[in-house]
Order: structure tokens, then sequence, then C-alpha cells
């Protein structure tokens, strides 16, 4: 009997900086021992690999795409080589693979077919914009993407104000990157004057801002988020 593989969940970088200056030496260890990876966009992982790996061969490699363009009834047949007793690694193109990621759907295969899922230690953007938030890391969701149309935009951005403060539960939320400093706009403009906002933009960049500010405050000091990777909170007290 073929003993099963494990499927390692791989943190990636959340933008272009050393990979070891984020994540734990634990991430090269395994990267080193497998051939096999469940990637979003197979160039940019094997540039990760080969940045943190250098000296692993890259035709070895074998990479399954999983994005809105795979054909979800293939997923399955990612996972074969784990029934093979061999390792699989999920890798992300930023942070935590299954969090805001495709790759949560790998994961809920790998459980039903009896495969050990192991989560590496690497960066949520999520955790660490509400670490340095100052809002309640005691209750928080996050909300994806909110609509585009204004009216619907408008309405979401109040529904999740009045939650907050129904629930005492911080709201997260992202946007398009071009579309940053117009998000910063409308929650300075829709949401109560003293309702906090904290915009945690470039994390573990050089680049990294971090800020929570009332939306009254930010309506007087935008700030230019311009295709830079953002989390948003809010939090109505």
């Amino acid at each position: 009997m073929t003993v099963k593989g494990q499927l390692y969940l791989i943190p990636n970088t959340l933008g272009d900086n050393n990979p070891l200056d984020v994540l734990p030496i634990t991430v090269k260890n395994i990267i080193e021992k497998t051939d096999f990876f469940i990637v979003e966009n197979s160039k940019a992982a094997r540039r990760f690999i080969k940045k943190i790996c250098p000296e692993k061969p890259q035709p070895s490699l074998k990479l399954f795409e999983l994005n809105k363009r795979t054909d979800l009834s293939e997923l399955p047949n990612f996972l074969t080589p784990c029934l093979e007793g061999k390792i699989v690694g999920l890798l992300s193109d930023a942070g935590c693979p299954g969090v805001a990621d495709p790759g949560a759907d790998i994961v809920k295969i790998a459980h039903q077919k009896n495969i050990k899922v192991i989560p590496l230690v690497g960066p949520s953007s999520i955790l660490m914009a509400m670490m340095g938030s100052g809002m309640n890391g005691q209750s928080f969701a996050f909300n994806g993407y909110l609509p585009i149309d204004k009216d619907e935009r408008k309405n979401e951005i109040k529904r999740l104000e009045r939650l907050s403060f129904e629930h005492n539960q911080s709201q997260l939320f992202i946007e398009t990157p071009y579309r940053n400093n117009k998000m910063l706009e409308d929650l300075a403009n829709f949401l109560d004057t003293n309702t906090n906002v904290c915009v945690a933009c470039d994390i573990t960049l050089p680049t990294e801002f971090i800020k929570t500010n009332t939306a009254k405050s930010w309506k007087k000091n935008m700030v230019n988020l311009h295709k830079r990777p953002t989390i948003f909170i809010i939090h109505k007290n």
C-alpha cells in the first residue's frame, strides 16, 4: 500500500522583496524537496522558486495552473502525485494560499481524499493589516471586493459600517489597485465623520504605510495609493 504524500501550503511574498526576509527557512526546505506545484501563474511561480532556491533545476518542475481559466474538473488530477506518495506544494502568487485565493478548492479536495494538509508560516496581508490597525482583533471579517457601481458601493459601505457598530466587528476589504484612491475618497465621503478607517498599504515592503484615522481626517489628508496593494478596514465605535 502506497503511503500518501502531503499537500504543503506555501506562502509567497507580498511584493518584490527578498523571500527570506519575510519567509521562514522551512519554506525553502520544502521547495527544495518537491517538484510538483499547484500555482496561479507558471511564469511567476518559476521566478519565485528560482529566487528562493536558485540551485533547483527548473526543468524538473511540474506545474499545474489553478486560476479563473482552469477547468474545475481537472483539480483532483493535480493531487495525483500525493496519492503516489509525493509532496505537492500549493503556491500562491502573493501571501497565503487558500485565503482570498483560489487554492481553497484544492485544499477542500485534499481533505476529501484524506491527504494531509500542512500550512506553512508566511505573511498574510489581511492579518498584518489587522495587527497594525489598532481595531478589534477579537472580531473582524474580510469582505473581498466591494461593488464597482457607485450607488451599490455606497450602500455596501454603509452596510458594513452598520455591521461594525452593531457587532463591534472590524470590516476589511480590498480594491483593484488602480482604483484605490477612489476607494479612499468614497470612504471619506460616505462614512460617518468619526468612523475609523485604516489604510494598510505595501505591507512588508520598504514603502509600507499603515495608518488609522477618522473618515473626517482622511478627507483632509488623502494619500496616493495608486497601484499599491492595499487593505482597507473600517470600524464604527
